[in-house]
């Protein structure tokens, strides 16, 4: 196991953040033209969006070269979306990509 993406994930968050915390931080936000705040409402889902397709479709070898893949990670990704977007509820849809990608995984699929 390598923790070389983990200061990627630092330095994506500390980018991100600025745009997902202006709600919180910016008295009156609920009185800005109603497309930005559909556009700051939508910035969390679409970077989750961004690396759950990046992590499903793509495998970095050992020569860091990066190839497509099909594997167990695209049915918990459409299990997720379907999930989020019938119940409404993004933990749950998140909840069951992981049961079926540690399910896969521990029973040899993956």
């Amino acid at each position: 196991m390598t923790t070389d993406l983990v200061l990627l994930a630092i330095l994506m968050g500390a980018a991100t953040y600025p745009s997902r915390a202006i709600p919180l931080l910016a008295p009156g936000v609920e009185r800005l033209p109603p497309r930005v705040i559909e556009y700051l409402r939508l910035v969390g889902p679409a970077v989750l969006a961004a690396l759950a397709a990046t992590g499903t479709m793509l495998v970095v070898d050992d020569a860091r070269r990066a190839t497509f893949h099909v594997g167990i990670e695209w049915l918990a990704v459409g299990a997720c979306l379907v999930l989020v977007r019938w119940r409404h509820n993004l933990f749950v849809g998140l909840l069951a990509a992981v049961a079926i990608t540690a399910v896969a995984r521990a029973i040899g699929l993956a």
